[in-house]
Formats: C-alpha cells, structure tokens, sequence
C-alpha cells in the first residue's frame, strides 16, 4: 500500500462522507458490491473527503477517484463544477474516472473492467523505499 496523497477532508466534508456512505444511490451500491472484493488486488474506498469534496469511489494505490454521475450533472452550472473539482483533484496528483450511472445499470462487468484497467495502468511500478529503509543497491557496491 503506497501512502495516500489525497488532502485531508475538511470538518465538513468528513460529515458528508458519513451521511452520504448511508446514502448511495443504486449504481453506486451495484458498483460498490464489486469493488468492495478488491478486484485485481485494488483497495477502493467509497465517499471518500478530499479537501472540500468527497469522492464517490477511491483508489489511493492509483491515485485514481471514480465520480459516478446521474442526469444532474448535466444540469445546470454542475458542469462548471465538475470541471473545477476535476482541475482541483488533477493538482493534487489524482485523476478523476466520470462514469454515466446507465452504463453502470447497463454494465456493470463492463464499468468494472475498465476502471481496474484503468488503476493499474497508474500503479506505479515499484514500491517507493521506506524511510531509513535500505539505500539503493549502488549505493551497497552491488550492480
């Protein structure tokens, strides 16, 4: 497990996440059953606060967060939002996978196989070294 990069949740944020875990919509409930059993070894958190926002689903390995949209978020000014909750996230080193909730409800193998392709092409690919951990092998006089 890498150390987790997102920003803390704010108080508020933190209080949402809780009341919106008890809340989640069917999509997110079908979806959540699936990445709850950790496919390809991947551990996701659901309503996940990150700074101001909360996350629907949440791959810290990855640094990958999955937005589950419904109709309202074509809506609106929730366009404008989610384009500058998607820039805030991006400059904190996570990239934001938005699904439409129908291609859930029609797909869900489908959803889940494209977000675990997606994690593991952003698992970096070695574990970065503990602190005070072993220094690297050129460093011992080894090749």
């Amino acid at each position: 497990m890498f150390k987790n990069i997102a920003p803390r949740g704010t108080g508020r944020s933190v209080r949402k996440a809780r009341r919106l875990r008890r809340e989640l919509s069917l999509p997110e409930v079908l979806l959540w059953q699936v990445l709850r059993a950790r496919p390809a070894g991947l551990k996701f958190r659901r309503q996940h606060p990150s700074g101001p926002y909360d996350l629907d689903f949440f791959c810290s390995d990855a640094r990958l967060a999955i937005e589950v949209d419904g109709e309202a978020h074509k809506r609106g000014n929730r366009p404008a939002r989610d384009a500058a909750r998607d820039g805030w996230l991006t400059a904190a080193g996570i990239e934001t996978m938005r699904i439409p909730a129908r291609e859930v409800l029609a797909d869900l193998d489908g959803v889940v196989r494209g977000i675990v392709a997606e994690a593991v092409l952003r698992l970096p690919l070695h574990h970065p070294a503990t602190p005070g951990g072993p220094p690297p092998r050129d460093e011992l006089g080894e090749d």
